[in-house]
C-alpha cells in the first residue's frame, strides 16, 4: 500500500531506516522492485544498481497511526477490522450481501481507498493467510479465491507468500524448495528440524488447517445496525432523521430478546474518509428509542459533517437484561413507577449534557477511614441497608488529598495550639479529640491518624490530624482534612 502523489510516478521510491551508521532499505514500490532493489540492501548500493532512486525516511509509528485510521474506516464493510504488517485485515463473514457479494465490496473498498491516495492490493480468501498472499503475489485475474481450493492456488506462488523471514527463504531455496507447492507434500518433521516451526505453522494458517483470529482494535458490539445513504448528508436534520430509524431498528431487534441498552455508539463515515464517535450510556437498561435520540442531540448539534456523511452506524456496546413489565393496576403503584422513569431519564439526560462520571451517588460504605467512608456511585444505584453514614461531627467536604499543615502541640496526644496553613496562622481556642483511626489490620505500613475537632479565635472550624506517633522514625506529620460548617 502507498500513498500516490509523494514522489514523481515514472522514478522508483524507496524508504529507509537507519541502522548503526548505515541507511538500509525497509521498504520499496513496484518501480524500485522491477529495477532489482529489494528491502535490506544499503541505500548506497541500491542508488548504485538505480541512480535516479528517490528515497524517503521510513516512519514506523506515522505509518502505524496511519493503519490504525484505516481500520478504524473500515469498520463500515466489517466490524471486524484491523491494522496488519503494512496492510489490513477485513473478516467479511456475514458482511458481504450489504454489498450485492464479495466482488462488490472488494470493487468498493478498493475505488474509496484508491480516491484516497492509495495504491491498492487485495484478495478475498477463506483464511488471512490465503488472502495475504494472493493480495502480494497472486497471478490470477481475479483477486477472489474460489472457496475451499486454497492449496491448488496457493501452491504456483513464492514461498515469501508466506510471510517468512528473509533468511528462512533463503535457505529453503538453498535446497530446492522455490514455491509453496514444493512444501505442501514434505513431512513436516524434517522441515522442523532443520528450519524450525514457522514454515509449518504459516503453511497450515494459510491452508486453514490451523487459526488464524483477526484481533480488531475495539470489541466488537452484539449488534450493529447500519445505513449507507446514495448522496452524501450534512444537515444535522438529516442526521437526526436516519438516526432515528436506525435506534428504532435496534430496540425492535433487542425486544424480541428482551434486552435494554445500556450504552451505544454511533459512527459517522465521512466524505474525506474521517469517522466521528458519538456515545452515550444510560442509568437502566432502555429500549426508548426516542429517549436514546433526545441524548444524542447535544452532540449533534456541534456535529461537524465536513463536506458529508454517507454511512452511519449504531453499535449496542453494553447490554442489560430488560423484560417486559407488569402494568401497573393501582394509581399509587403507577405514579411510582412512572416517577422512577422519569428520575432515569432526567439522570441520563444530566450525564449526556455534562459528561460521564459527572453525576453521580454518594452512599456510605463501611469503613473508619473517612476518604473510604463514602462511595462515589451510579445516580441509580441502590443503597444498602446495612450501611450507614459515619456517625459524629465530620465535615461534609474533605480535601483530596488531605494538605498538610504545620501545627505545634504539647505531647504525646495533646490538641495543636496553633497550626499554620496556606501562610495564616490560626491559634486554637477550643479542641476536641483525639479520635484515633486506624486502617484495616491486613493494611500493612499504614500510618495511625489521631483526629482532632478544633476551633480558632475566629471561631473557625477545622478537622486536623497527626499521622505517626511522638518520637518514632519518621517524625509525626500534621494535616486538615477538612473545614466543620
Amino acid at each position: 500500500m502507498r500513498r500516490t502523489g509523494c514522489a514523481p510516478p515514472d522514478r522508483p521510491l524507496a524508504l529507509t531506516m537507519a541502522a548503526g551508521q548505515v541507511q538500509r532499505v525497509v521498504a520499496v514500490d513496484p518501480l524500485a522492485r522491477q529495477a532489482g532493489l529489494r528491502p535490506g540492501a544499503t541505500l548506497a548500493d541500491s542508488l548504485a544498481q538505480a541512480p535516479d532512486l528517490i528515497s524517503r525516511p521510513a516512519q514506523p509509528m506515522a505509518d502505524q497511526r496511519l493503519l490504525e485510521g484505516l481500520s478504524d474506516w473500515c469498520t463500515r464493510y466489517s466490524p471486524l477490522a484491523a491494522p496488519a504488517d503494512h496492510g489490513l485485515w477485513l473478516d467479511i463473514t456475514g458482511c458481504a450481501h450489504l454489498w450485492d457479494g464479495e466482488a462488490g465490496l472488494l470493487a468498493d473498498l478498493t475505488a474509496r481507498l484508491t480516491r484516497q491516495g492509495f495504491s491498492v492490493r487485495a484478495a478475498i480468501a477463506d483464511t488471512p493467510g490465503a488472502a495475504w498472499a494472493w493480495a502480494h503475489h497472486g497471478r490470477g485475474n481475479s483477486p477472489i479465491l474460489p472457496p475451499g481450493r486454497p492449496r491448488d492456488a496457493l501452491a504456483p506462488l513464492p514461498l515469501a507468500a508466506l510471510r517468512l523471514n528473509g533468511a528462512t527463504i533463503a535457505g529453503l531455496e538453498a535446497v530446492g524448495l522455490r514455491v509453496i507447492g514444493d512444501l505442501l507434500g514434505m513431512a513436516r518433521a524434517p522441515l522442523a528440524a532443520r528450519f524450525g516451526p514457522e514454515p509449518g505453522r504459516r503453511l497450515d494458517q494459510a491452508l486453514g488447517d490451523l487459526p488464524e483470529p483477526i484481533s480488531p482494535l475495539a470489541p466488537v458490539a452484539p449488534h450493529r445496525v447500519q445505513r449507507a445513504f446514495a448522496e452524501p448528508i450534512g444537515r444535522t436534520e438529516a442526521v437526526e432523521a436516519a438516526l432515528e430509524g436506525l435506534l428504532a431498528e435496534l430496540c425492535r431487534r433487542l425486544d424480541g430478546e428482551e434486552m435494554g441498552l445500556r450504552r451505544i455508539e454511533v459512527s459517522l463515515f465521512r466524505v474525506d474518509a474521517a469517522v466521528l464517535r458519538l456515545s452515550v450510556g444510560t442509568g437502566r437498561p432502555s429500549r426508548d428509542a426516542p429517549h436514546l435520540l433526545k441524548l444524542l442531540r447535544p452532540q449533534l448539534d456541534s456535529l461537524d459533517a465536513g463536506f458529508g456523511i454517507e454511512t452511519i452506524a449504531v453499535a449496542a456496546l453494553g447490554l442489560a437484561a430488560l423484560a417486559p413489565e407488569q402494568a401497573r393496576l393501582g394509581a399509587a403503584s403507577a405514579a411510582a413507577a412512572d416517577g422512577q422513569a422519569r428520575c432515569a431519564r432526567l439522570f441520563d439526560a444530566l450525564t449526556a449534557r455534562l459528561g460521564d462520571g459527572r453525576v453521580a451517588r454518594l452512599l456510605p460504605h463501611s469503613s473508619h477511614v473517612p476518604e473510604q467512608a463514602v462511595l462515589r456511585c451510579p445516580p441509580l444505584a441502590r443503597f444498602d441497608p446495612q450501611a450507614s453514614w459515619p456517625v459524629g461531627r465530620r465535615p461534609i467536604r474533605l480535601f483530596d488529598p488531605p494538605e498538610p499543615v504545620e501545627a505545634v502541640a504539647p505531647i504525646p496526644d495533646n490538641p495543636p495550639v496553633l497550626f499554620r496553613w496556606r501562610r495564616t496562622t490560626h491559634r486554637i481556642r477550643l479542641a476536641d479529640g483525639p479520635e484515633r483511626i486506624a486502617d484495616a489490620w491486613w493494611k500493612e505500613h499504614t500510618p495511625t491518624r489521631d483526629y482532632y475537632c478544633v476551633e480558632d479565635e475566629t471561631g473557625q472550624r477545622f478537622w486536623l490530624y497527626r499521622e505517626g506517633w511522638f518520637g518514632a522514625d519518621p517524625p509525626p506529620r500534621w494535616f486538615l482534612h477538612g473545614l466543620v460548617s
